[in-house]
């Protein structure tokens, strides 16, 4: 055992301080129920910070007609039928209250002059149901979700790894990691666990994820420890990713930009969306969207970059200051790019893991007793496109009825029996890596998967593509045979980017296997030799494993909500 491992005990173990984890962990402290979060980078910048545009509740401030109901059949239907109903229900159902905990901690909501909440439209939603802050909305959650935390005293330790979840007979006992600073190891001892480490989309070359953060920890957490991935094929690539600088490539331009009326152009200076979505435009879903500049690169409409132009320059000035600040701010850092003037290059970006942990609809307990997944690391609530400002709203719900549940289970336990062998075994991972002393560089494996992704598991996929991506991934696997990791004074970056890639690689076999299975298009998921929908594949895919795949049966769509529901038009939306 190592001299510097240091032993903690709590009952319930929040991994992950974005706004789900901290959510959680909110919740378990106003219960009186002792919790710990763990982060990997600080609480002020988790990645939902990142989210700009809005959160959904049908709270009919704006819209009289909305209803939770019309909320849930906007959800299903743009799910194209994967969105679990029940999952979607408690969602929508719960989210004035959710939208309610934020005000009461505090939250700075843009308001209308009488003082009602200000709701906008957000590409698919039938009324205005999306609140908002300007566009940082993420950022004043993030901000008005630390603070709580800070009033209950929530403890939180950040800048520790987790490497694995120790299970003893299938019951989670903690979990294991490291300090990225000082390399001091971490045995944390608790009685349920709640998963909120974020998704995947760092596995791709172009994301809006950050460095170092979404390379597909959850996936690899909740598979070691016997918990399953539902639909880990399902990736939504948000349409509007900066091109440039290159170290900011995949940086988001809000969907807020064409919620307050931008439009996109292509190099011939048309409004391609007129192509494939005539009623909706660049109001349409973020599936279509994606797929549209896509195309229209690809068949070589699109700028020498590589990117299409999205245009708010005929906006007002006043417009573009109030509504899109952190838009304006954010082109003038990165590229001295004066967007009242200016178009901007942007091109598809994978954006959000819709596919995550398997988890009940109930309280998002996972196949593992006592561990639960939350947030963009759990799965259930998008199907196969995920509605703007939706995943914001998922924070607040779940974040709530998992601790909840977390609690409640943590109280009911009368032992906990632990495992040594499960401990040796994480701590024998972690003296292994250190020990690697190889040629292999754990940064250029990293960039082969990337690549290998955006190249056979990107917007458009295919049969032979797939199965090549995996023959790719394959050889990047034996070469981690040779690993060389080297911490060194300024910390331990250098093992945690070690357990990055064991995550990346992990995510990136199951999201290949999971599209070569899904023979058909469906929202975010075109292949190309499958242009149409397939009936029966209406089934979400849980992989528990390399070549391990199930295909489950959803529950139907209660009568209320189908009845609400619009067909769309699929104009535009099958490719070559």
């Amino acid at each position: 055992m190592p001299d510097s491992e240091r032993r903690i005990a709590t009952p319930v173990l929040v991994i992950g301080t974005g706004g789900a984890g901290l959510r959680a962990a909110i919740e378990l402290a106003e219960r009186g129920m002792g919790v710990l979060a763990i982060g990997k980078r600080p609480k002020g910048d988790a990645h939902t910070t990142l989210a700009a545009g809005g959160i959904n509740a049908a709270l009919a401030t704006m819209d009289p007609q909305d209803t939770w109901q019309q909320h849930a059949a906007d959800t299903l239907q743009e799910s194209y039928l994967l969105a679990d109903p029940r999952i979607v229900r408690i969602v929508t159902e719960n989210a004035a209250r959710g939208i309610d905990d934020l005000v009461h901690y505090g939250m700075p909501f843009a308001r209308e002059a009488d003082g009602r909440i200000s709701q906008r439209f957000f590409g698919a939603h039938t009324w205005r149901r999306t609140a908002f802050s300007g566009d940082y909305t993420g950022l004043e959650i993030q901000r008005t979700l630390v603070n709580r935390a800070a009033q209950l005293k929530v403890p939180i330790l950040d800048t520790v790894c987790i490497t694995r979840l120790l299970v003893r007979d299938n019951v989670i006992f903690g979990a294991y990691g490291f300090d990225l600073n000082d390399g001091a190891r971490y045995v944390i001892h608790a009685d349920a666990v709640i998963l909120a480490t974020g998704g995947h989309t760092r596995i791709w070359r172009r994301t809006s994820s950050r460095r170092d953060e979404n390379t597909g920890d959850s996936f690899r957490l909740a598979v070691l420890a016997g918990a399953r991935i539902r639909d880990p094929e399902l990736v939504q690539f948000h349409p509007s990713g900066l091109i440039e600088p290159e170290n900011a490539a995949g940086t988001l331009v809000s969907e807020a930009a064409r919620g307050e009326g931008g439009r996109l152009l292509n190099a011939l200076g048309e409004r391609f969306m007129a192509r494939y979505d005539p009623e909706r435009m660049e109001l349409s879903t973020r599936d279509r969207v994606a797929l549209a500049a896509y195309t229209e690169i690809k068949e070589g409409r699109g700028t020498p970059a590589g990117g299409v132009l999205l245009d708010v320059s005929h906006l007002p000035r006043a417009t573009i200051m109030t509504r899109l600040p952190r838009v304006y701010q954010t082109l003038l850092e990165l590229q001295m790019l004066d967007i009242t003037k200016d178009p901007i290059e942007v091109a598809p970006t994978a954006h959000y893991s819709m596919g995550g942990v398997w988890v009940r609809p109930e309280d998002h307990g996972t196949d593992v007793d006592g561990l639960y997944a939350i947030g963009e690391a759990a799965s259930g609530l998008h199907g196969a496109n995920r509605l703007g400002g939706n995943s914001l709203i998922e924070l607040l719900v779940y974040g709530r009825i998992t601790g909840a549940a977390a609690a409640a289970y943590a109280a009911s336990r009368d032992t906990q029996r632990r495992g040594g062998s499960a401990l040796a075994e994480a701590r024998q991972e972690v003296d292994d890596l250190l020990a690697c002393d190889g040629p292999e560089n754990v940064r250029a494996l990293q960039r082969a998967v990337r690549d290998i992704m955006t190249e056979h598991g990107g917007v458009v996929r295919d049969e032979a593509g797939l199965r090549q991506g995996l023959v790719e991934l394959a050889a990047v696997e034996a070469r981690m045979g040779d690993l060389g990791v080297h911490p060194d004074l300024a910390g331990y970056q250098d093992l945690a980017h070690a357990f990055d890639l064991k995550s990346t690689v992990l995510a990136a076999r199951a999201t290949l296997e999971a599209a070569l299975e899904r023979r058909e298009t469906r929202g975010c998921h075109n292949r190309s030799d499958h242009p149409e929908t397939d009936t029966s594949l209406r089934v979400n895919l849980v992989w528990s494993g390399p070549g391990k795949i199930e295909r489950e049966p959803l529950p139907p769509i209660p009568a209320e909500i189908a009845a609400l529901m619009r067909e769309v038009s699929t104009h535009g939306k099958l490719v070559e």
